[in-house]
């Protein structure tokens, strides 16, 4: 298949997918397999253009070289293509969701997948920008997809504070560019990376670093970065589990993309230790910050919620370890994908059984629900880093590289922190698969063919954790080659 025909197959489907739920009134079902299958056909388009990756190629398509993929955006289109691929098959809709659910649910959530992949896919700074600004308005229509006060207000807070964080980054957008200007004169192309990454090395460090302050805080209010994280756990709670599947997942990781994007041009420019003291610092607090929420958590979407935060904390501050620390960084960010999109689903399912989030009500879920109780209870021994999950490994790996870059005192606080995350992840998980099966609820599974996709999450965990396909390893490399050189 040609290059513009995969790019056309990725950004594509969810499009199309987005107009047909919105144009077709009645059947849901056939609806919601119509869009899944062409979210299934996204998943074909990036997978055609990671291979293309992996054999050398960069593939470009669109005026200009508007759209290009290398290694970084192929990794993250992959993981934005799964998770849209899980989200609309087992999003809301069918014969159970209330009239119109499905369908909402479906052309907003497409056009999200949309913009996230514009957003990892464009080789313009700016298109970029545009992209990720649209993830807020997209995503956040849909959180009070029940609508509720706490889910109004849920959503209202992310668009208040989303918004300024996407300002942020605007400005410190701006700086970098009049930068440029000033160095090379007015350009048509000045916005593109490749021509950024060029010219780093003849920008002005001092006003580079201000950028990256702007870019760090701006990016990182979408990534869930403490202390601007506090938008994320009311919106994680209140949001259907399918969107909380594909803002946790993956939306985080867009954000942290324009980070890790902004941080290859940065690091050219500025000879100097502030850009990975920033990294350090930010990454840190919000492993601190979430460590400590997740104590005495009693709802366990928030408990996925800080979660996450934790997580990205991990991501930002292996990205201030060096060429290892980076390697850790997107390995952790794949396996991480996989474990929390499949987490929050799973919290759906739980949610439509128990008719509560709250930890205390949610007991004896291995009895009543045997199989979602058992991949939820796999889920979350993978996020706190058990063995052989992949997040075991992209922890240890990380851990490696600080201690390897002479900060062993930062990587036993990190310990510490993982270890107070630890016990209260597994501490609220034991009263929730065991105790006394609640009786006013029937026992058993149902819709059994949704557990199969998750239970591939699962494996891919396994996998990751046992052996590195040479595929992702030559990405990685390439990442790291991009945000090191």
């Amino acid at each position: 298949m040609s290059e513009p025909a995969l790019f056309l197959l990725l950004l594509g489907g969810p499009v199309l997918g987005a107009v047909l739920a919105a144009a077709i009134p009645g059947a849901p079902r056939t609806t919601r397999a119509l869009v899944a299958l062409l979210a299934a056909g996204s998943l074909a388009g990036a997978l055609g253009l990671a291979a293309r990756v992996v054999a050398g190629g960069v593939p470009t398509w669109g005026p200009e070289g508007l759209f290009r993929v290398d290694a970084l955006s192929a990794v993250l289109a992959v993981c934005v293509a799964f998770v849209g691929a899980l989200a609309m098959g087992l999003g809301p809709g069918g014969g159970h969701a209330a009239p119109g659910e499905g369908r909402r649910f479906r052309a907003l959530a497409s056009l999200f997948a949309a913009t996230m992949l514009i957003a990892v896919t464009t080789g313009n700074v700016a298109v970029m920008w545009v992209a990720i600004e649209a993830t807020t308005i997209t995503s956040a229509l849909l959180v009070p997809l029940h609508v509720s006060r706490a889910s109004v207000e849920a959503s209202w807070k992310y668009i208040l504070i989303g918004s300024v964080g996407i300002a942020l980054a605007f400005v410190g957008t701006v700086l970098a560019y009049f930068d440029f200007a000033t160095v090379a004169g007015p350009q048509e192309s000045a916005l593109r990376w490749t021509v950024l990454m060029d010219a780093a090395p003849a920008l002005h460090p001092a006003a580079m670093q201000l950028s990256f302050v702007f870019i760090l805080v701006g990016y990182g209010t979408k990534a869930g970065l403490a202390p601007m994280h506090t938008w994320l756990p009311d919106a994680h709670a209140e949001a259907p589990a399918a969107l909380s599947a594909m803002m946790s997942g993956v939306l985080l990781a867009v954000a942290l993309y324009a980070i890790v994007r902004w941080k290859a041009v940065v690091a050219l420019a500025v000879d100097g230790p502030v850009p990975d003291g920033l990294l350090m610092g930010l990454g840190v607090i919000s492993l601190g910050v979430a460590a400590l929420s997740l104590t005495g958590q009693r709802h366990y979407k928030r408990l996925l919620a800080y979660s996450s935060i934790e997580h990205t904390g991990l991501m930002c501050l292996g990205l201030a370890l060096g060429p290892l620390g980076v390697f850790a960084s997107m390995l952790h960010l794949v396996n991480h994908t996989a474990a929390k999109s499949m987490m929050f689903l799973l919290s759906g399912r739980i949610l439509g059984r128990y008719r509560t989030a709250d930890i205390r009500e949610v007991s004896g879920l291995l009895r009543t629900m045997p199989v979602t109780g058992g991949l939820f209870a796999a889920g979350a021994l993978a996020l706190v880093g058990l063995p052989p999950g992949g997040l075991f490994l992209s922890k240890l790996a990380l851990l490696r590289a600080g201690f390897a870059t002479g900060h062993g005192w930062l990587m036993a606080l990190v310990l510490a922190l993982l270890a107070v995350a630890f016990v209260a992840v597994v501490a609220q998980l034991n009263r929730m698969l065991y105790g006394a099966a609640r009786t006013d609820l029937p026992a058993g599974e149902t819709e059994r063919w949704a557990l199969v996709p998750l239970a591939v999450c699962v494996l891919v965990l396994l996998v990751l954790g046992l052996v590195l396909p040479d595929p992702l390893e030559i990405l990685l490399q390439d990442i790291v080659t991009m945000v090191e050189r």
